[in-house]
């Protein structure tokens, strides 16, 4: 009987949460593998078309596991239609996912073991299903489909199973077809009930061989003891009906074999889900969610002992009819069997970490599954060792199926003896280092351009152990993860980059440490993505727009299109060997630099979606070029490692753009006053790209501004920062007056005496212009200096030497026309006078800007040092020798003219600096010395 299809129709048709694949890069669908394996990737937004603070774009972590029915039911119930011609889907509704927890798909052949599992699982469903009705309106409908079912199927419960399996076949072909894959948790739970099944089959083999093998004159217990299979009901145990194995015309060296064969194909099962688990372990080590539980695992393990012992005791009995030639062949397979078993039930539970400093302590611990059930009882405890091995060493212990033993440790461990472990209590057997220090290591020869940070290592555990009940001496070793050894924190950028690539694209069982030196740009993004969401601890990841400009910049190629990078693959030399172009840094190298300032400053930024972060600069005018004045948006220097940076779009009068880009900002900035704070100090930013208001968009963000007095009786002060365009465009209105134009810093000349003759002249004035061929050429910072009011004067009794090196200049000082000039004839261009380029340190404090990188020029000659400092009275008035009287200026200004004919200008009119980057520069006006930040020029990470 069926009912009408508007009442089963469940679902509004609408996609279950998360059951659309997500798409990578230029749209192609990315494997959504779960919260077992991956962070996976929701559907990306377009930045450019939703508000930067909007909810609900870019990757989300999904926690819980998604079962098959969770999909389905949330699909069109038109696209199964075919399938519920011999049981109802209102059934089907009501049974849910429990019907996807049963081993129907390993439910193969028709003999009693089958037979009594399939009559297992159909009592255990008609129970569910009366359950269910009882809650439900329709209730007395249900049970009469429940009534039918049982009277069709309990004579025949292997054709339910076929039914059920067709439908569950049908449903994973609808999910396949429109996602392209089934959940990962789907594939593990089928993974677990095949194995529960396959062992309760060896159960029943062993009990079928101790029947044929007593015959009819097996006593009543034994009898009593065998016992039908059990059957996995959604984590429950169901026992069928009691029955008495059916052996017709089976001889018992045939049974045996199948039986050892069933065991042989138990322990595969048991040794892929243990490699499946080392995998899932070095994937965490990127990032990934990871089940450190080892419970289920070891579980497994004993399970599968209990069941070989069991079945090793029944072929020793029956070793006279199995015959000489038979029972060794068998022997030897079992011992096969037991010692792949034991040799993979020993793990490394904890690893030692992957990037690893000399003379710096670490902890690991190992894990022996078995331990508690096979170790032999011991007066002495079993000692395990820690060694360290290179890469070939390893290889070669793996090519020997760790047989062989350890010849020579490549480095030298402290405290790397420890004691092996049975606590009876949790049921574990460990070996815990708490104290280990790696003192020294022996760099092996590397291989081509193979640098340091590319050598991989790793922590060879071993000991030797006997078992029970033979007293079997078993020689265990088991290897760490890949480790990198560096002896400076210099290095430690570079090793992450050989860890990240080694732990994402190596293949389970490879020979120690082969991995890809290409692979698809597709698993790249996945990779950076699933690093970037582990380390800022954000479940906001990357979208498809960001792996456009990641493509863009670590293929340099900004002419290919989001399909054409689908397809291509990244190298590792593009990764983390080639510098940049226009560059001093690798693309890791940048990309880790982002990482480390989001994780430390810009988190609850990404969050909420208020960085759009990886786009251009170039692809940010587009964007801004058309919006209103006082658009912004932050994105990620592309020039600097570890720097956030303000773009903004300002309009004159007549209409035009300008984007504008302001300083970036590092982690160490970000410290001294955060990014809200810095886009509340800035009027001319008003609206978040789009069109979100900034105190919208970034109030929960702004610290609250203490006022008053604090409770020691100070006046409370406040950094705040501004911009020069800021002040330069700043109306009227918005300061009460007119504003007062900056006066110009002049710096006055000493007065010089008529009578002095040209050839004089410049011993006088070295002090502030040496010769021409000495000029030294100042270095562009890129960067404008913040305003000051500060004038400086020079002295007159400044020393005729000066530093071969000199500070930078500070571009925010105005010069005096009249001043003389000097030409640059090493370089050909006109240099600027300033006085603090001759300056000592401590003068050039005074300067706005402070203290600048004292660039090398190697072209010129070494010069004596000053020994004096600027005089503070001169900011008044200069202070002549008391031998010089002041000339009529007439006279002085035709006497220069003169000098200008015969020779080159001793200095030339002030031209300001270059600005390279484009960047303004902000300062924070209430040090009143212009520039706040000193270390500009210096940025972490910088080669």
């Amino acid at each position: 009987m069926r009912l009408p299809a508007r009442l089963f129709a469940f679902g509004d048709g609408k996609p279950a949460l998360g059951g659309r694949a997500g798409r990578g890069p230029g749209g192609a669908l990315a494997p959504r593998l779960g919260s077992e394996l991956l962070v996976p990737r929701a559907p990306p937004q377009d930045p450019a078309s939703a508000p930067a603070g909007s909810e609900g774009t870019g990757s989300e972590v999904t926690v819980p596991k998604m079962s098959l029915w969770s999909i389905i039911s949330h699909m069109p119930p038109e696209e199964f239609s075919g399938l519920f011609t011999e049981f109802p889907r209102s059934l089907r509704c009501l049974l849910a996912d429990w019907l996807e927890n049963q081993p129907w798909e390993f439910i193969n052949g028709s003999d009693a073991f089958c037979t009594n599992v399939a009559g297992g699982i159909l009592s255990a469903m008609l129970e569910k299903l009366r359950s269910a009705a009882s809650s439900n309106e329709q209730q007395c409908q249900i049970l009469q489909q429940v009534s039918s079912i049982e009277s069709t199927y309990r004579r025949d419960p292997l054709r339910l199973v076929a039914v059920l399996k067709a439908i569950l076949e049908g449903e994973k072909a609808a999910v396949l077809k429109r996602d392209r894959h089934l959940p990962l948790s789907f594939h593990r739970r089928q993974e677990e009930l095949k194995f529960s099944l396959g062992l309760q089959r060896l159960q029943h083999r062993v009990r079928e061989i101790q029947a044929l093998r007593d015959g009819p004159t097996a006593s009543p217990q034994l009898k009593t003891e065998a016992k039908p299979p059990e059957s996995v009901s959604g984590g429950l145990v169901h026992r069928g009906e009691s029955q008495q194995p059916c052996l017709p015309g089976k001889e018992l060296p045939a049974l045996i074999l199948e039986a050892v064969k069933e065991l042989e194909v138990a322990k595969q099962q048991v040794l892929k889900r243990i490699q499946i688990w080392k995998r899932q372990q070095q994937l965490a080590g990127n990032g990934a969610l990871f089940e450190e539980n080892l419970a289920p695992l070891q579980k497994r393990c004993e399970s599968l002992v209990e069941v070989y012992f069991q079945l090793h005791q029944q072929v020793m009995a029956a070793s006279t009819e199995l015959g000489a030639e038979l029972l060794p062949r068998l022997l030897e397979r079992f011992n096969e069997v037991l010692s792949s078993l034991v040799k993979s039930s020993f793990l490394v539970e904890k690893q030692p970490p992957q990037v690893l400093k000399t003379q710096t302590k670490f902890q690991a611990s190992v894990r022996f599954l078995l331990g508690p059930q096979l170790l032999k009882a011991s007066a002495k405890p079993y000692m395990v060792r820690a060694d360290m091995v290179t890469e070939k060493q390893a290889r070669e212990l793996a090519l020997s199926a760790y047989n062989n033993t350890l010849s020579e440790s490549t480095g030298e461990i402290m405290h790397n003896v420890v004691a092996l472990e049975t606590n009876p209590t949790s049921g574990t057997c460990c070996a815990n280092f708490k104290n280990v220090l790696l003192k020294k290591i022996k760099r092996c020869e590397r291989k081509g351009s193979e640098s340091v940070t590319e050598e991989k290592c790793a922590v060879l555990f071993s000991t030797s152990v006997a078992l029970t009940p033979s007293n079997l001496s078993v020689h265990l070793q088991v290897l760490s993860l890949p480790i990198v050894v560096i002896v400076h924190g210099n290095q430690d950028n570079n090793a992450k980059a050989t860890v990240l690539w080694d732990n994402a694209f190596s293949e389970i069982d490879r020979v120690p440490f082969v991995v890809a030196e290409r692979v698809p740009w597709e698993k790249m993004c996945d990779t950076l993505n699933l690093k970037f969401m582990a380390e800022v601890q954000t479940t906001k990841g990357l979208l498809k727009e960001h792996y456009f400009f990641l493509a863009q910049k670590i293929f340099n190629d900004h002419s290919a299109s989001l399909e054409d990078f689908q397809s291509r693959s990244v190298s590792w030399a593009q990764f983390n060997k080639e510098i940049l172009p226009g560059r001093g840094f690798t693309f890791w190298q940048w990309f880790d630099g982002v990482l480390d300032l989001t994780k430390r400053c810009l988190k609850s930024y990404w969050s909420d979606r208020l960085i759009i972060g990886f786009i251009s600069k170039q692809y940010v005018c587009k964007l801004l070029s058309t919006e209103p004045d006082g658009t912004f948006l932050l994105r990620f220097s592309d020039s600097e490692i570890g720097g956030v940076t303000i773009a903004h779009v300002i309009r004159g009068k007549d209409g035009s753009s300008q984007v504008e880009n302001i300083q970036p900002f590092s982690a160490k900035d970000l410290s001294i006053r955060s990014l809200g704070d810095r886009i509340r100090d800035l009027g001319q930013l008003r609206n978040l790209y789009p069109n979100t208001p900034k105190d919208q968009a970034f109030g929960s963000h702004y610290n609250k501004e203490q006022t008053g007095k604090d409770g020691r009786g100070y006046v409370s002060t406040a950094i705040k920062m501004t911009v020069e365009s800021e002040r330069d465009q700043q109306p009227q209105s918005a300061v009460g007056g007119p504003r007062e134009t900056p006066q110009a810093q002049m710096f006055s000349l000493p007065m010089l005496q008529p009578e002095l003759h040209p050839e004089s002249l410049q011993s006088v004035l070295s002090p502030i212009c040496p010769p021409a061929p000495f000029c030294p050429q100042p270095i562009p910072t890129g960067y404008p200096a913040g305003e000051s009011n500060i004038n400086m004067m020079v002295s007159d009794n400044l020393q005729s030497s000066f530093p071969s090196t000199s500070p930078m200049l500070s571009p925010s000082l105005v010069m005096d026309p009249a001043l003389p000039r000097c030409q640059d004839l090493a370089f050909g261009n006109p240099l600027p006078f300033m006085p603090n380029q001759y300056m000592t340190g401590e003068a050039s404090q005074l300067l706005p800007g402070g203290p600048s990188p004292e660039p090398q020029d190697e072209e010129m000659p070494e010069l004596a040092p000053f020994t004096q400092m600027v005089d503070p009275s001169l900011q008044s008035s200069p202070r002549m020798p008391p031998s010089m009287d002041l000339p009529p200026g007439s006279d002085f200004d035709q006497f220069l003219q003169d000098v200008s004919l015969e020779g080159p200008a001793l200095c030339p009119p002030f031209t300001p600096p270059l600005q390279r980057s484009g960047y303004p520069s902000p300062n924070a006006s209430c040090w009143g010395l212009g520039e706040s930040r000193w270390d500009d020029s210096v940025r972490p990470g910088h080669a």
